[in-house]
């Protein structure tokens, strides 16, 4: 035993981080899943994202016509809460367009009793973005539900109040993740 008195406190006691849930936001193509995994990676968290988990209820056969955006956010709502009461934090990698859904997180951060942070990521230049957008690939490509800027709301009353930063992703990837580590570790 004597030999881990020295050693670093995680060594010694395990993982002493205290888990929270990190919210992802912003339009398709806006640098979201790249920079939430990163995020996670950096520091410790699962990803849960909304997008594979909407694609997969439509590629079931579920009708598009069915409140299947609805369905996804649920069911990623429901893992994030798992992986959090494990102790573990969370990065969720969704649009988060809407009032309902930011409010959703602010929720269930409070149910865990969990820090909350939103990460919105915008991409100030266009033929970017379009770039982006046309570039997806896979599952979540051929079953993609995409939002417009007109569909994405302000950020105003109760959600104006979250802890939020904006990360241009036209900007290099590196000083955005590191804004985004510095934001959620703040």
């Amino acid at each position: 035993m004597s030999g881990q008195q020295g050693a670093p406190l995680e060594r010694q006691f395990g993982d002493v981080r205290v888990p929270m849930l990190v919210a992802m936001a912003g339009l398709p193509g806006s640098g979201k899943s790249t920079i939430a995994e990163i995020l996670a990676g950096r520091i410790g968290a699962t990803v849960i994202s909304v997008d594979p988990i909407e694609a997969a209820i439509l590629h079931a056969g579920i009708d598009s016509d069915q409140p299947t955006g609805l369905a996804a956010y649920l069911v990623a709502e429901t893992m994030a809460e798992q992986v959090l009461l494990s102790g573990h934090s969370v990065v969720v990698d969704a649009v988060n367009a809407v009032e309902p859904a930011r409010l959703q997180w602010r929720d269930l951060a409070e149910r865990c009793d969990v820090k909350l942070r939103i990460v919105e990521t915008v991409c100030s230049d266009p033929a970017l973005h379009e770039d982006r957008l046309a570039k997806r690939t896979g599952i979540v490509a051929a079953y993609a539900v995409e939002q417009s800027v007109d569909e994405y709301d302000e950020w105003r009353g109760v959600c104006g109040s979250l802890p939020r930063v904006t990360l241009d992703t036209a900007a290099p990837l590196g000083g955005n993740v590191d804004a985004a580590v510095g934001f959620v570790e703040d």
